[in-house]
């Protein structure tokens, strides 16, 4: 499973640990990754998604997973998350 969230693409970085002596090594930066679960309110289920914090705020600040995939850019999602979002444009097409 890879380190990379489902609904923003946030995903591993590289930098250096520096010593003290100004000793540079590689290391590895880990996106901030929860299994949650999320309610869509067009299509009535719950989803289990790996996201990242940052993505989980941005989606309470959007005002739900239905608004925060309607308004994200699909280059960004994962598979399955543009799946869910192609639904649920069609979903409230349909109920427009």
């Amino acid at each position: 499973m890879s380190r990379v969230c489902e609904l923003t693409g946030k995903g591993v970085q590289t930098g250096n640990n520096v010593s003290h002596a100004n000793n540079k090594t590689r290391r590895r930066f880990l996106p901030n990754l929860c299994q949650v679960t999320l309610i869509s309110d067009a299509l009535g289920q719950r989803f289990r998604l790996r996201v990242s914090a940052h993505a989980l705020r941005s989606v309470e600040h959007r005002g739900g997973l239905d608004a925060f995939l309607l308004k994200s850019d699909e280059t960004d999602l994962s598979m399955r998350a543009r799946l869910l979002r192609r639904q649920i444009a069609k979903k409230t097409a349909e109920a427009a």
